[in-house]
């Protein structure tokens, strides 16, 4: 495994490429003539990374500005470098939150509606793309076209969800939610096995408007899918005062392969579904509730040398409870190690063409890359296009062309908008290799 070097790119699950990046205040000179934009690196595999003919990604995080507010509305215009975390800093002590956030700070705006990120309230709010007004973006001939849900319609379906294949994103204009406190109301139900998990998910999305589970996905017999599903809300009686940021403890170096065996995933799943997984209720801040992991910095290192990767799917409900298990036992049956196995409740289906959500139950997995994970993800991959589900490209680094096909069955008309805007196909990303055939 080559590691990462200064002439090496890499997203959040550390499988190295070879590519660097430019930085540049001024997005639009910066992308001119460059295949792909990136932000801060936390899409998993390959979406933010250049293709191999052209090995050289515009970084967008110093074009950072917050362009325009208004309180009265809550639209907020900004360059796409801006992350959330730097947005919640300005906004959140002013009453404002994002309205959908994934599950990390660390994202850019850009990168929030190239891969159409949702959150835990999916199932009420949609992706992030259903609260965008307007984008501009530089396309491949090097005009600068805004678009909207109104205002080239197409153009805008096809970047909501694009991973920025249609148009480098230059600024983002969206509607920020308003919030009664910068606190949440949070309470944790503890369920034995995968049966009573999914009713408490469905209970919880009827009841509060965030709802997120975690599953101890190698437990197997009786208790296979034992978990606990977290809930919350805004909470109208907290405090005015936003809660202070905490310390970040990081992972120095990357860690030993023998840290995370079988068996200390074992303990560890043991340990989560005994401690964080016990009943209880109260007043929590945002940054542990929504962004758990953002507690610890650089923790994919924790993956060793080969690295990670995150495989997430969602199953449709009409599928079944059955095909979720199905799902579940992949990793069991393969010793495919999983100290994070996250479910969400998803809803209708966003406007973004290659959006990822659509009714259902979303399950996302962390694997540490083995000799054997691409045999793992093609089992997977499997069960899921039996089911009628897809995987979401801000995670995937391992799914076929030919599966990524059986799943999606908007991918000629997104191509075929594409295809209008950039003939040449002159942007792309190493993602785009491989599940599309685009030069490489």
């Amino acid at each position: 495994m080559v590691r990462p070097s200064p002439e090496t790119l890499c997203g959040w699950g550390r499988v190295p490429v070879p590519g660097r990046e430019r930085r540049s205040e001024d997005l639009r000179h910066l992308t001119r003539g460059l295949p792909l934009s990136r932000g801060l690196g936390r899409s998993y595999g390959d979406s933010s990374l250049p293709p191999p003919s052209h090995p050289v990604a515009a970084n967008t995080t110093l074009a950072d500005r917050i362009l325009a507010f208004d309180a009265a509305t809550g639209i907020v215009r900004a360059e796409a470098g801006l992350s959330m975390a730097a947005l919640h800093r300005v906004l959140l002590p002013r009453g404002f939150f994002t309205p959908v956030s994934p599950g990390t700070s660390f994202v850019t705006l850009g990168g929030a509606v190239a891969a159409d990120v949702h959150g835990k309230n999916h199932h009420v709010a949609g992706c992030f793309g259903a609260h965008v007004t307007a984008l501009t973006l530089a396309v491949a001939d090097g005009r600068v076209v805004t678009c909207s849900p109104t205002v080239e319609r197409d153009l805008f379906r096809a970047t909501v969800g694009g991973m920025g294949l249609t148009g480098h994103i230059l600024e983002v204009e969206f509607r920020m939610e308003r919030v009664p406190s910068p606190w949440i109301d949070q309470e944790v139900e503890q369920a034995p096995n995968i049966d009573a998990f999914i009713e408490a998910l469905d209970r919880a999305a009827r009841e509060w408007p965030f709802t997120v589970g975690w599953i101890d996905c190698l437990t197997t017999g009786s208790a296979m899918g034992r978990g606990f599903v977290g809930k919350g809300r805004w909470d109208p009686d907290g405090p005015p005062d936003p809660p202070r940021e905490p310390f970040r403890p990081f992972v120095p170096f990357e860690m030993p392969g023998f840290v995370l065996s079988d068996l200390t995933v074992r303990v560890f799943n043991e340990s989560i579904y005994r401690v964080l997984g016990r009943p209880r209720r109260g007043r929590v801040s945002p940054q542990p509730f929504f962004y758990p992991l953002d507690a610890i910095g650089h923790w994919s290192r924790m993956y060793g040398r080969r690295g990670m990767t995150q495989y997430q799917c969602v199953i449709p409900r009409a599928a079944g409870r059955e095909a979720v298990r199905e799902v579940l036992r992949v990793p069991v049956e393969r010793g495919g190690a999983s100290f994070l196995c996250v479910l969400k409740d998803c809803g209708a289906e966003g406007l973004g063409l290659l959006s990822f959500p659509k009714p259902g139950i979303s399950i996302a997995l962390d694997l540490p890359i083995r000799r054997d994970t691409q045999a793992l993800v093609d089992a997977l991959n499997e069960r899921v296009i039996a089911a009628g589900g897809r995987v979401y490209l801000a995670k995937d680094t391992f799914t076929r062309a030919d599966h990524f096909r059986q799943m999606e069955p908007r991918l000629a008309e997104w191509q075929e908008i594409r295809r209008r805007w950039d003939p040449n196909l002159t942007l792309r990303s190493a993602q785009s290799v491989r599940l599309f055939g685009d030069p490489p």
